[in-house]
C-alpha cells in the first residue's frame, strides 16, 4: 500500500498544507506538489474533495485524503518504518490530539482576525488574545516535551505538526504589526522551540518566510476584492 505514487494537493503558503509538508518530510516520502490556485480551483480538486472543496488533499494511489492532521495520521498510520509521529501512549495521543483542536479550533482563527482587522484597538486586542493562548501553549510544551526539544520529545511529533505550520503565519504577523509574539519573558521554551523546530530539515523549507507571506497576502486579497466586483 505504500508503494502507490503520492501527491499532494495544496499551495505553499497554507499552513495545513506545511503540516502535511513536514510528515512527508519525516517519513522521506517521493511525492508530486500540484499547486492549486484558490481562487481557481482545479478539477482534481474539486473532485478530490468534493464536500469541502479545500486543500490540502493528498491523493495515495487514486484514493485522496482530506483535511491536515487526518492526513498527517493517515501518514503516520500507512508510512510505518519512518519516526513515530503519534505518541504510543493512549495518554499522550489524546492530550496531542486535544492541543491539536484547541490549535484549530481557538487559536489559529485568532491569527485569520489579526490580519483581516481594520482597526488598530482591534487588532491590538486580538494580538493579546493570541499571546494568551501562546502562554497556555508554552505550559503544554513544558509539559508534553518532558525537557525534550519537541512536544513529541526527542522528535517531532504530532503536536509540533499542528503548531509548526502556523509558524510562518505568526511571523509574518510579528512583522506586519511590527510585535514580538513570542519572546522570553513569557514564552521562552516556545520561542526556543520554533527555532529548533524551523532549522529542522522536515520543516526548513517549508516553512513560510514572513515578507514574501505578506506580499502573497496582499495581492491575494487584492485580487480576491476585484473578483467580487
Amino acid at each position: 500500500m505504500a508503494t502507490k505514487p503520492v501527491k499532494l494537493l495544496g499551495f505553499w503558503d497554507s499552513p495545513y498544507v506545511n503540516r502535511v509538508q513536514f510528515a512527508l518530510n519525516l517519513k522521506s516520502i517521493d511525492h508530486e506538489f500540484i499547486e492549486e490556485n484558490i481562487l481557481s480551483k482545479s478539477e482534481l480538486l474539486l473532485r478530490s474533495n468534493p464536500v469541502q472543496k479545500k486543500i490540502p488533499v493528498l491523493i495515495h494511489g487514486d484514493e485522496p485524503i482530506c483535511e491536515s492532521l487526518n492526513i498527517v495520521q493517515y501518514i503516520d498510520e500507512v508510512w510505518t518504518d519512518g519516526p513515530s509521529i503519534l505518541p504510543s501512549h493512549p495518554r499522550d495521543r489524546a492530550m496531542s490530539r486535544f492541543w491539536a483542536a484547541y490549535i484549530d479550533e481557538k487559536w489559529l482563527p485568532l491569527l485569520w482576525e489579526v490580519y483581516e482587522a481594520k482597526e488598530e484597538d482591534s487588532r491590538t486586542t486580538l494580538l493579546e488574545k493570541v499571546r494568551e493562548g501562546l502562554v497556555l501553549l508554552e505550559a503544554a510544551f513544558v509539559k508534553c516535551s518532558k525537557g525534550k526539544a519537541f512536544f513529541g520529545g526527542d522528535s517531532i511529533g504530532y503536536l509540533d505538526i499542528a503548531l509548526g505550520g502556523c509558524l510562518g503565519w505568526l511571523k509574518g504577523i510579528e512583522k506586519l504589526a511590527s510585535v514580538k509574539l513570542l519572546d522570553e519573558t513569557k514564552t521562552p521554551a516556545l520561542l526556543g522551540w520554533a527555532e529548533t523546530f524551523c532549522s529542522n530539515e522536515a520543516a526548513k523549507n517549508v516553512v513560510p518566510e514572513p515578507e514574501k507571506l505578506n506580499k502573497c497576502l496582499k495581492e491575494f486579497q487584492a485580487q480576491a476584492a476585484a473578483a467580487t466586483k
